[in-house]
C-alpha cells in the first residue's frame, strides 16, 4: 500500500516528458488514458483540445503545443 502512495505522489509532483516527436491521436489516448482516439477527434471538433495539424491524412500534435494546452487546463482549475 505504501508503495501505490509513493507512485502516486511521483506522478503528481513531476509533469511526465512528451516525446520529442509529433505527436499521434494514439499517444494522447496513452499519455492521457484516455476511453478511445475518438475522444481525440471529439476535442478537435469542438476546438476544446489540444491543436494539431494534417500532414496529409495523418492529424498530428506538437508536443510544445500539448504542454501548452495542458497548463492552461491546470491554471483553469486552479483560478
Amino acid at each position: 500500500m505504501g508503495n501505490r502512495r509513493l507512485a502516486v505522489a511521483e506522478r503528481s509532483d513531476a509533469p511526465r516528458a512528451l516525446p520529442p516527436r509529433y505527436l499521434t491521436p494514439d499517444d494522447l489516448v496513452e499519455i492521457f488514458d484516455l476511453p478511445s482516439v475518438e475522444t481525440v477527434y471529439q476535442w478537435r471538433r469542438k476546438r476544446t483540445g489540444p491543436p494539431g495539424f494534417r500532414v496529409g491524412r495523418h492529424l498530428r500534435f506538437d508536443p510544445a503545443d500539448v504542454r501548452a494546452w495542458v497548463d492552461s487546463q491546470r491554471q483553469g482549475v486552479a483560478a
